[in-house]
């Protein structure tokens, strides 16, 4: 059996904190796994940790040197957790003006069986901006954990910090597996 790979991204927000949870859960299911974090995702993470759990260094730049080979293997599956409304609206778009956000465009558009959770607070999920990307994420075949049919809801403003705990990091690996089941090439065999 080929072990499958998830690429992992992590946004500004709270629950990337505990990104660690959802390395876990796909190590313990033969998964290999690494972490890009956005900019400003690397201030929410503890990197060290990450990596010694991955055996992947956590990118998010630009190598630095042109010519030198990636050295992750090919994703089977991608998880964009936690999601902030920036950039989800972003990934939507097709922005890619970070290193993440272009990781990401390059994956969906390789049809990279894609999930994004995101962490938002209902004022910003009302949002006319927000709900075209949701929609048009969907659209394109990503997996959109949001809604009461997924059990994940955004949250009243000023109650992220209550919300973190319940963040659906199992839910979310459980999406990935069935999308890369279903994939051209793809099996049952990658959990």
């Amino acid at each position: 059996m080929t072990r499958a790979h998830l690429q992992i991204v992590v946004c500004a927000a709270g629950p990337a904190a505990d990104v660690t949870q959802l390395v876990t859960t796909a190590t313990q299911q033969s998964w290999t796994t690494a972490v890009t974090a956005t900019p400003s995702g690397l201030d929410f993470i503890d990197a060290e940790a990450i990596e010694r759990l991955t055996g992947h260094p956590v990118r998010s730049a630009y190598r630095s040197s042109p010519g030198t080979r990636r050295s992750l293997p090919a994703a089977d599956a991608l998880i964009i957790a936690p999601a902030t409304y920036n950039s989800v609206n972003k990934i939507a778009l097709g922005i890619a003006d970070n290193y993440a956000m272009t990781t990401i465009a390059e994956l969906i558009g390789r049809h990279v069986p894609t999930v994004v959770v995101p962490f938002v607070n209902a004022a910003l999920a009302a949002r006319a901006p927000f709900q075209r990307a949701i929609a048009d994420l969907r659209n394109e075949r990503v997996r959109v954990l949001l809604g009461t049919g997924d059990g994940w809801e955004p949250h009243p403003p000023g109650s992220g910090n209550s919300r973190q705990q319940a963040f659906p990091w199992a839910t979310a690996f459980e999406a990935a597996i069935r999308l890369a089941a279903k994939a051209p090439g793809g099996s049952s065999d990658c959990s």
